[in-house]
């Protein structure tokens, strides 16, 4: 009475398994008693159908009502009295124990089930002793009876834990990939947000630019004009490819990227940057990220005229400088920033920001990961 298939516990699959419902035949040795009698009582053909008709009915309501502790009382007892009652003029009525057997590994947990087995047993032993049917025949139903209460039992038991076990492991899977779902958009919103926060300042700067230019000096308009096509160009790239999750940034190209961002709204950038620094490409990406973000920040609110961007390490920490003498301020911390901290704080680096004199941000990343 134990399946091979392993649907999901309490759905609709779980209670219709085709398995199930073929172990009703095993109702016809019921039958076979009345059947191969010599000569059968009249009251053996009745009482043969009526312990097959309600076995039917508590199998069925087992299966369909799914995992429960009222089987307790609406099949597992109902059974075996019926298996009880009848077995002591049909032998093969210890059928009934059996059926009550696999319900109780089933449904119920391993202790539980296993004291329905021992009760079960012992009441087909007592069952067996004070039946009407002549020996060798009662042996036939009641032996085969003993055995199988705990073979069945014992294998719906672990059957059952199987199915739970991938439930189990179903759910666990759904979960990763819940997980891996969110890790993903949030790094398609990090990238994007950093990437077009950069991309569409410099293109609205410029565009502004030009529009002052058009008039006054159309040569440096045109060249402002080619700028912003190629900042759109370079853009709409990097959209794609962070979308495809294919997108690395070079620091290097980062900082062209910032001095000619800087350059298009008055800001004289400086650079320091240590010589034959190598980084590994997540700790370059990374801080790439960063740089970008701490431009865009200083093209948009700084209001300054000079900026700094130091790159070196310490022989502990790589660590990333973006000073401007604009405005400072402590305003609070926009979607960028936290986004920044995040992304470096999964390398174990660490951001720090003061703006008392302009805004410094410096960021910081362990040498081990980082090359």
């Amino acid at each position: 009475m134990t399946t091979v298939d392993a649907p999901v516990p309490g759905s609709v699959a779980a209670r219709l398994r085709t398995w199930d419902w073929i172990y009703l035949g095993y109702l016809l040795f019921v039958l076979a008693q009345p059947y191969f009698s010599p000569d059968p009582r009249w009251w053996e053909w009745p009482l043969a159908i009526a312990v097959c008709a309600a076995t039917a009915v508590l199998w069925a309501a087992a299966l369909l009502r799914g995992p429960a502790a009222s089987h307790i009382w609406s099949s597992i007892v109902p059974m075996a009295a019926i298996g009880a009652l009848t077995a002591p003029f049909n032998t093969n009525a210890s059928v009934l124990f059996i059926y009550a057997a696999a319900v109780a590994g089933d449904t119920l947990p391993w202790r539980d089930a296993r004291l329905w087995f021992a009760g079960l047993t012992v009441l087909d032993s007592v069952t067996a002793l004070v039946s009407q049917v002549p020996m060798p025949y009662r042996l036939w139903g009641f032996v085969s009876a003993l055995v199988l209460i705990w073979v069945i039992g014992l294998l719906e038991l672990k059957q059952r834990d199987r199915r739970q076990e991938l439930e189990n492991e179903r759910l666990r899977t759904s979960q990763v990939e819940l997980l891996a779902t969110i890790t993903e958009r949030e790094r398609i919103a990090r990238d994007l947000h950093d990437l077009l926060g950069h991309s569409l300042t410099a293109v609205v700067m410029r565009a502004q630019l030009t529009k002052e230019l058009v008039l006054a000096d159309p040569q440096r308009a045109r060249a402002e004009a080619e700028e912003i096509e190629r900042n759109a160009r370079e853009a709409l790239a990097a959209v794609r490819s962070t979308v495809t999750g294919w997108r690395q940034t070079n620091i290097r190209a980062e900082l062209e990227a910032a001095r000619r961002a800087l350059a298009g709204t008055g800001v004289t950038l400086r650079v320091d940057f240590e010589d034959g620094l190598i980084l590994i490409a997540a700790a370059e990406h990374a801080l790439g990220l960063a740089l970008r973000e701490a431009v865009t920040n200083v093209a948009r609110h700084a209001r300054a005229s000079a900026c700094r961007i130091g790159l070196d390490t310490d022989g502990e920490r790589v660590r990333l400088v973006i000073a401007d003498d604009g405005i400072g301020g402590e305003a609070p911390e926009g979607t960028g920033l936290t986004g920044l901290r995040e992304r470096i704080a999964k390398l174990g680096g660490a951001v720090q920001r003061t703006g008392s004199a302009g805004t410094t941000l410096t960021i910081t990343v362990p040498v081990e990961v980082a090359r």
